[in-house]
């Protein structure tokens, strides 16, 4: 069993590990949701809380391409880099990419958020604005908000997504588990380091885990697994929450447990993420996490859909979400016998902030920080039928032959054991019967 379960979990060519390593068996998509502001007006001109609707979803087509220049290293380790584009999907998909959005004026929240501080800096916005004609809220089509369009405030390109197609993300360095099975798929280095550079601090600054894709072979329910994420710029832990049949596969499903996001005053693990308690209410917002740091700067702030596990106030300020655990919660599904990851949905929320100003016009209504969606993704993918009778057929049926040929020789093995001790108990009674005779 360990042989098998090794020649197939290690990552090396050959191994059915590495197979699925190097491109996705599955096809993954990534869905995006984007919010569409019902009242600008009233926001900007009385100052009242935004009303969005999602609108979606908008389905692309990722992960399509094999990861680049593999490398493995003499320490039992695997460089790569991993290309990312993305292929829109019409047929699944509700509405086009031409589709128009009122949305938060993403030029406008990134200079606003270079000068939260100085006036100066705040009068050199507001002639901007002026002069390019802009607004704290704007009108763009799905495709621009996503992958980009030229700012005439900024004169540049701007979008949630515009440096994602035709780019990498990497280097990754992982260990092949050769040497050590229970590190398999483990990442050593990121961009050729050990541990991250956003937080200043080393506990939030720690690369930990796999990148989700599998996990050591022979998980225990009762441990957490962690994976890393370069989306979130950290590392997180998900739980065991319920075992699964996914196509005659048990699976073990795991979510992301409410400390993930939860404010320092309940997880105090998560005080080094807090990086602005003026505009996180000293510290003890819940359900977002501020990867500016991440961003060149720039107020992005990621959390779970519809500020799932967030407070309440972030539903207060902004209305029109509903959260539900259901559709909005991460999870993922693993085989437990080989680590392999057969289902996910990594499901996460783009939001950015903006603040009053005395000095920015169409700022001047707005009472406080608004932690503003912009949209949030759904990117999961799914073992199709024929993948699922490989994997059964050929993986899992010599795993569990394995440990029945290895539960029938425990058993001879005992049978013996148990024969040799009564024919001792046996000689040693006749040899004391023919020493009292």
């Amino acid at each position: 069993f360990s042989s098998i379960k090794r020649s197939e979990t290690v990552i090396e060519p050959g191994t059915t590990a590495y197979d699925s390593w190097v491109s996705a068996g599955a096809n993954v998509y990534r869905q995006f949701w984007i919010f569409n502001l019902k009242n600008p007006v009233e926001v900007l001109q009385y100052g009242a809380r935004p009303v969005v609707l999602e609108k979606g979803p908008y389905t692309y087509r990722i992960r399509y391409l094999p990861k680049e220049n593999i490398t493995f290293n003499p320490n039992h380790t695997a460089s790569f880099l991993l290309p990312q584009g993305a292929i829109f999907e019409p047929s699944m998909s509700v509405g086009s990419e031409e589709d128009k959005i009122t949305t938060l004026n993403l030029a406008v929240a990134v200079s606003e958020s270079y000068s939260l501080v100085p006036n100066v800096l705040h009068s050199v916005l507001e002639t901007m604005i002026r002069t390019s004609n802009s607004s704290l809220f704007q009108h763009r089509t799905v495709k621009e908000m996503l992958w980009g369009y030229r700012d005439p405030m900024l004169k540049d390109t701007v979008g949630l997504f515009s440096t994602y197609n035709g780019t990498y993300d990497g280097y990754y360095t992982v260990f092949s588990g050769k040497d050590d099975i229970s590190k398999v798929g483990m990442i050593d280095r990121w961009r050729g380091e050990r541990s991250l550079h956003f937080w200043n601090d080393k506990y939030c600054d720690m690369i930990n885990g796999t990148d989700a894709s599998a996990f050591a072979p022979l998980l225990d329910k009762k441990k957490l697994i962690y994976f890393f994420s370069s989306d979130i710029c950290r590392s997180a832990s998900a739980q065991f929450e319920a075992s699964l049949d996914l196509k005659g596969i048990e699976v073990y499903r795991y979510t992301l447990p409410p400390s993930t996001l939860a404010s320092p005053t309940v997880n105090p693990d998560n005080r080094c993420f807090c990086k602005n308690p003026k505009t996180t209410k000293n510290c003890t917002l819940a359900g977002v996490l501020d990867i500016g740091s991440c961003q060149d700067g720039r107020p992005v702030y990621m959390s779970l859909p519809h500020f799932l596990h967030g407070s309440p106030s972030l539903r207060e300020d902004v209305l029109g979400l509903s959260p539900n655990e259901e559709h909005h919660n991460t999870f993922l599904d693993v085989e437990p016998t080989t680590g392999f990851t057969m289902r996910f949905a990594k499901r996460i929320q783009v939001n950015m902030m903006y603040g009053p100003s005395k000095v920015i016009t169409v700022l001047k209504k707005v009472k406080d920080y608004t932690i503003f969606p912009i949209v949030w993704l759904n990117e999961t993918a799914s073992l199709d039928d024929q993948t699922a009778d490989m994997f059964k057929n050929e993986l899992i049926s010599r795993i569990r032959t394995l440990e029945l040929i290895q539960q029938v020789l425990l058993g001879t093995g005992v049978a013996i054991f148990a024969l040799c001790l009564i024919s001792y108990c046996v000689l040693r009674g006749r040899n004391s019967q023919s020493k009292l005779a």
